[in-house]
C-alpha cells in the first residue's frame, strides 16, 4: 500500500494545508527551558533511584498554561503546532538525563576524574545521534504502522494537545466556527484545572523539600532500627515529595516489587550477615572492619551492594532477553522501511506535487552529513578516550538499538522499555571484545564506558523523538520541524546537564582524612602530575592544591582517588558524592550520597571483565535472587533495583503505589467507568488530575534538591545552614529528640492526603 494511501487512515487533528503558528522562537525557547528543568529533575531522580518518568505530558500542560497567561497581558496566544514544538523541545532533556545518569557516574565510582567536557560531548554527540538515526524510520514506525505501534505516552500527550487546543486551532481544524467561544469555553476550564493542578504542586513540592531539607523544618529520613531478635534489621523512608510522585505514576505493582526488594534486603539479607557475623573475630571481605562493629547502612555497603548489583546485572539481562523476539521483529521491520524505496516516498499534493506539510522530514542529505561528523567528532574529541574501533561499535550498536527502542516505545511505552538493559549488552559487547584484544586494565574504562554511554543516550533519545513524532503525527504537525526542535531541546539539555551532574556530586563529596584509612600509606610524588584542590564545603577549610593518585588496590587502604602533598604523603580520599561510602565530614556534618543504582551496575561489568575484580561470591547470590524471581514467574529487574537500593528510597515509591491503587479502584469502581476495558482503565488513570499533581511534586522536589545542593558549597551560605543546623538540633523537636521520626510522618502525611484528594476522578474520562 502506498504511503499516501496510508496516510488518509488517520487524518491529523490540524490538516495538511491549514496554516498555523508552529516553529516560533517563544515556542522553543519554552521548551528549552523547560526541557532543562525537567531534565535536571530526572537527573536528580536517577541518581537517587534509578528511575525516571516521562515529561511530555507535564512540559505540554505548563507550556500551555504560560502562553495562556501571556496572552491575558496582551501576547497572543498559542497554536497547537506551536504547543506541539514546545513540547517536542522540551521532552529530550529527560532521555539525556537518564542515559547520563545512568553511565557517567561510573567513571567516578571507578575513581577517576569526571570531567566537564567529556559529560557534555557524551551528551551531545549521543543524544543528537539518537535523533538523527530515528529521523529515517519515521514513515515506517510512525505513518505506516500506526496502528500495530501505539506510542502510548505520545497518544496521550496529543489528547491533552487537542484537549487545550484554542479558538484558532479549532477553526483551523475545522471544529467549530469563527467566533464560537462558547464551543471551548468547557475545554478552557478543564485545562485552567489541569494547569492549576500541576503548578500547584509544583509549587507545594519547591515548598516541603526546601522547608524540609533546607530550613531543617523536620527530620527528612525517619528510620527505626531493631534490636535482637531481628537485630540490625531497620525500617526506614525518605518523606520527600519527589519519590512519593514517582510511586504514584509508575503505579502500585512496580513500587510494591521495588519496595519488596528493600524489605528482603533490610529486614532479611542484613540481619542474617549481622547474625552470623556478630562472632566473628576478623573482618570479611570486602568489608574492612568486624561485623560486630558495623550498622545497616555499613553491612548494606560493604555486601549487600554487591548482592544488589548481581540481582540487577541478572534483571537486565533477562529483561533483554525476554525482549529479542521483539527486538528481532524492531530490526527487520527499520530495516526492511530503509531498504524500499517506494515506501520512502513522501505523500505528495496532488495538484502542486510538492511533499504535503505533514509528510516533510530534515532531508536524508542532512542527516548523513550531520551522522558522519558525529561519528567524526566521537574517534577525534580527546576527553572520550576514544579509538577507531569504539567510533565503530558506537556505530553499529546505536543504530541497532536506537531502531529497537524506537519500536518498543510504540509498542510498550517509554516506561517499559529496556534501556538499561541496552546499555548493559552494550557495555559486555564491547569489554568482550576488548579483552579479545587485550586491552585490559583502567586504562580503557573510560573508552568501554564512553561507548556504553552514547548508545544508551541514543537509544533513549531516539525512543523519545519517536513519541514526540506520534504526537506530531495525530496533532498534524511538521515532522522537519519537530526534528528541529528537539535537536535544539537535546543540544541545550546536554548542555546543562553536566555541570549540575558535577555540581550534585562535589555536593556530597567527602574528603576523608588518609589517616583514618590508609595510615602510614606514601607514594612518590614525583610520578604525579594532576593537581586538584578541595571541592565543596570542605574546600573553605583548605585552600591548598595536590597532587592526585589512583589506588587500584585495597592493600594498605581502600582503592579510589587520594590526595597528595608534595612529600608523597597521602592527605586526603576523595569519597565521591555518587556511590560513596563515607557519610560524615571531619566536623561531623551528615552528607547525603546519591546510590545511582544503574551506575554501580555498568562500573560492576566493566571492573568484572576488564580487570577481573569483583566480590564474585556476592554477586553470585544476587544473580540466585533474580533466578529465583524468574522461575517463580516475577520479574527480577524492579525488585533487583529494590535490593540494592536503601529501603529509605523504595518505601515512599510503595506509598505512591498505595495511593494510585486506591485511586484507580475507587474510579475503576464507578458506574461511568464499569464498560471501559483494563486498557482504557489505565489510560484514563494516566491522565488523571492525580498523574498531573505527581508530576509538580516531582519536578518541585527535585529541582529543590538539586539548588539545595548546588548551594551547599556557597560559603555564604554554610555559616547560615550551621547555626540552623544547630538550633534545630536544640530546639525543633520534628528534626531531633525522641519522637522526631514519628512527627517528621506528619507534614509527610499532608502531601500523602493531598495526592488522594486530587487523584480521584469524580467522573469518566474521555477515552480516543
Amino acid at each position: 500500500m502506498s504511503n499516501s494511501s496510508q496516510s488518509n487512515v488517520v487524518k491529523p487533528y490540524i490538516p495538511a494545508e491549514a496554516q498555523l503558528p508552529e516553529f516560533s522562537f517563544r515556542a522553543v525557547l519554552m521548551g528549552v527551558v523547560l526541557g532543562m528543568i525537567f531534565g535536571a529533575s530526572s537527573l536528580y531522580l536517577v541518581l537517587k533511584v534509578g528511575l525516571t518518568v516521562s515529561a511530555s505530558i507535564p512540559v505540554a500542560v505548563i507550556a500551555i498554561t504560560v502562553f495562556r497567561m501571556f496572552k491575558q497581558v496582551g501576547f497572543k496566544d498559542s497554536s497547537i503546532l506551536e504547543n506541539s514544538i514546545t513540547q517536542t523541545a522540551g521532552s529530550a532533556g529527560e532521555s539525556i538525563a537518564f542515559g547520563l545518569g545512568v553511565t557517567m557516574p561510573a567513571i567516578l565510582i571507578l575513581g577517576f576524574d569526571l570531567e566537564i567536557t567529556r559529560v557534555m560531548l557524551v551528551g551531545v554527540l549521543g543524544g543528537l545521534l539518537g535523533i538523527l538515526m530515528m529521523i529515517p524510520m519515521r514513515r515506517t514506525m510512525i505513518v505506516e504502522q500506526h496502528k500495530e505501534l501505539k506510542y502510548p505516552e505520545g497518544t496521550a500527550c496529543a489528547e491533552v494537545l487537542k484537549a487545550a487546543a484554542t479558538e484558532t486551532s479549532r477553526v483551523a481544524a475545522g471544529l467549530v466556527k469563527p467566533g464560537d467561544a462558547a464551543a471551548n469555553e468547557a475545554e478552557l476550564k478543564a485545562d485552567n484545572k489541569r494547569a492549576l493542578t500541576i503548578f500547584g504542586g509544583f509549587g507545594i513540592g519547591l515548598l516541603y523539600k526546601c522547608i524540609n531539607v533546607a530550613f531543617k523544618g523536620w527530620k527528612d529520613t525517619p528510620q527505626v532500627v531493631f534490636g535482637a531478635p531481628l537485630k540490625a534489621g531497620s525500617i526506614g523512608a525518605e518523606v520527600s515529595p519527589e519519590l512519593l510522585g514517582v510511586g504514584y505514576i509508575i503505579g502500585p505493582k512496580i513500587a510494591s516489587v521495588m519496595a519488596a526488594g528493600g524489605v528482603m534486603s533490610y529486614l532479611l539479607i542484613i540481619p542474617m550477615i549481622k547474625f552470623f557475623g556478630d562472632a566473628l573475630s576478623v573482618p570479611v571481605a570486602p568489608g574492612l572492619k568486624l561485623i560486630s562493629q558495623m550498622g545497616p547502612d555499613e553491612i548494606r555497603s560493604a555486601y549487600v551492594l554487591y548482592i544488589g548489583a548481581g540481582a540487577v546485572a541478572t534483571g537486565g539481562l533477562v529483561s533483554l532477553v525476554r525482549a529479542l523476539p521483539t527486538i528481532w521483529r524492531s530490526l527487520k521491520a527499520g530495516l526492511s522501511g530503509l531498504s524500499l524505496p517506494s515506501k520512502a516516498t513522501s505523500a505528495v499534493n496532488p495538484t502542486s506535487g510538492v511533499a504535503l506539510r505533514t509528510d516533510q522530514d530534515i532531508p536524508m542529505k542532512w542527516v548523513l552529513i550531520g551522522g558522519l561528523v558525529i561519528i567524526t567528532a566521537i574517534t577525534l574529541a580527546t576527553p572520550l578516550h576514544m579509538n577507531l574501533l569504539g567510533a565503530l561499535l558506537i556505530l553499529v550498536f546505536g543504530f541497532l538499538f536506537s531502531t529497537v527502542s524506537s519500536r518498543l516505545t510504540g509498542e510498550i511505552g517509554s516506561s517499559s522499555n529496556p534501556i538499561s538493559g541496552i546499555t548493559v549488552a552494550t557495555l559486555l559487547f564491547t569489554c568482550l571484545i576488548f579483552l579479545l584484544m587485550g586491552w585490559t586494565g583502567n586504562a580503557y574504562y573510560v573508552t568501554a564506558l564512553s561507548v556504553g554511554a552514547i548508545v544508551c543516550i541514543a537509544s533513549s533519545n531516539a525512543g523519545t523523538t519517536s513519541q514526540d513524532l506520534k504526537t506530531g503525527f495525530l496533532v498534524g504537525s511538521t515532522p522537519r520541524l519537530q526534528q528541529y526542535a528537539i535537536l535544539v531541546g537535546a543540544l541545550s539539555s546536554a548542555l546543562i546537564l553536566g555541570p549540575i551532574l558535577l555540581s550534585l556530586n562535589d555536593s556530597a563529596t567527602v574528603y576523608v582524612p588518609a589517616a583514618q584509612v590508609a595510615p602510614g600509606v606514601v607514594v612518590d610524588a614525583r610520578t604525579l602530575t594532576d593537581k586538584a584542590t578541595l571541592k565543596g564545603p570542605q574546600a573553605e577549610t583548605d585552600p591548598n592544591t595536590y597532587l592526585v593518585w589512583h589506588k587500584v588496590d585495597d592493600v594498605g587502604g581502600p582503592s579510589g582517588k587520594y590526595l597528595v602533598d608534595q612529600s608523597g604523603k597521602l592527605v586526603y580520599l576523595v569519597d565521591p558524592g555518587i556511590n560513596g561510602t563515607h557519610t560524615k565530614r571531619p566536623d561531623g556534618t551528615e552528607v547525603k550520597k546519591f546510590d545511582a543504582p544503574k551506575a554501580v551496575l555498568m562500573s560492576y561489568i566493566i571492573k568484572g571483565i576488564l580487570d577481573r575484580q569483583l566480590p564474585w561470591e556476592l554477586v553470585l547470590f544476587g544473580v540466585m535472587i533474580a533466578v529465583i524471581l524468574e522461575m517463580s514467574g516475577i520479574p527480577s529487574l524492579a525488585f533487583a533495583v529494590g535490593v540494592y537500593l536503601p529501603l529509605s528510597s523504595s518505601m515512599p515509591l510503595f506509598v505512591g503505589g498505595m495511593i494510585r491503587w486506591l485511586v484507580d479502584r475507587r474510579s475503576n469502581k464507578m458506574e461511568k467507568n464499569q464498560h471501559l476495558s483494563d486498557d482504557e482503565k489505565q489510560a484514563n488513570g494516566d491522565r488523571s488530575p492525580g498523574v498531573l499533581l505527581a508530576s509538580g511534586y516531582i519536578a518541585g522536589g527535585a529541582l529543590a534538591g538539586i539548588l539545595i545542593a548546588i548551594t551547599a558549597g556557597v560559603s555564604v551560605m554554610t555559616p547560615f545552614d550551621e547555626r540552623l543546623t544547630e538550633w534545630s538540633t536544640l530546639h525543633n523537636p520534628f528534626f531531633e529528640g525522641a519522637n522526631a521520626d514519628y512527627l517528621s510522618m506528619l507534614p509527610y502525611a499532608v502531601i500523602v492526603l493531598l495526592l488522594y484528594w486530587v487523584g480521584r476522578e469524580k467522573k469518566e474520562v474521555a477515552v480516543s
